[in-house]
């Protein structure tokens, strides 16, 4: 009897920490995947990252880095499919306020700096939250963030190349 009532409390922490997990990376995942791939190739992404967290849920969590470490995961599975993004285009609803040219803009760069500019200049993450989850030196992230802001102001014409 005890053994089967210490075995669920144990199943209910693991059902707890994976559930934290989920709604703590989950969204994190998706923003970091969305400049990569379609919405289809990028819930494809996360789940098999996160089918590895529920099969594997006390080595990955014990992990320095666990988000970065399912990142990775993500992004490899992403690699098998390998296709350039296919940003929306601007909705006329935000045109004056967003440049219409800002998708093609953004599908030009290059992986890492279309990843860097969406994450901090679209979705407001600071530079320290984005090393931590690529697993680079912040001074890399800034670097691709610069260039990346660099090429699209030329592309879309502020300024000439």
């Amino acid at each position: 009897m005890f053994c089967a009532v210490e075995r669920r409390r144990v199943e209910t922490a693991d059902d707890d920490r994976l559930s934290a997990a989920f709604a703590d990376l989950g969204p994190r995942l998706r923003a970091a995947l969305t400049p990569l791939a379609s919405p289809d190739a990028v819930d494809d992404a996360v789940a098999e990252a996160f089918a590895y967290l529920c099969a594997e849920p006390d080595r990955v969590l014990a992990m320095q880095n666990p988000g970065g470490y399912l990142y990775r995961i993500a992004r490899n599975h992403l690699g098998r499919r390998r296709k350039r993004p296919l940003l929306p285009p601007v909705p006329p609803s935000v045109m004056p306020q967003v440049e219409p040219g800002l998708p093609a803009a953004l599908a030009s760069l290059s992986e890492k700096q279309r990843m860097v500019v969406f994450l901090i200049a679209g979705m407001g993450w600071k530079p320290g939250e984005v090393a931590e989850l690529l697993g680079v030196a912040d001074t890399s992230v800034r670097t691709h963030y610069d260039r990346g802001i660099a090429r699209l102001r030329v592309r879309l014409g502020e300024v000439d190349g």
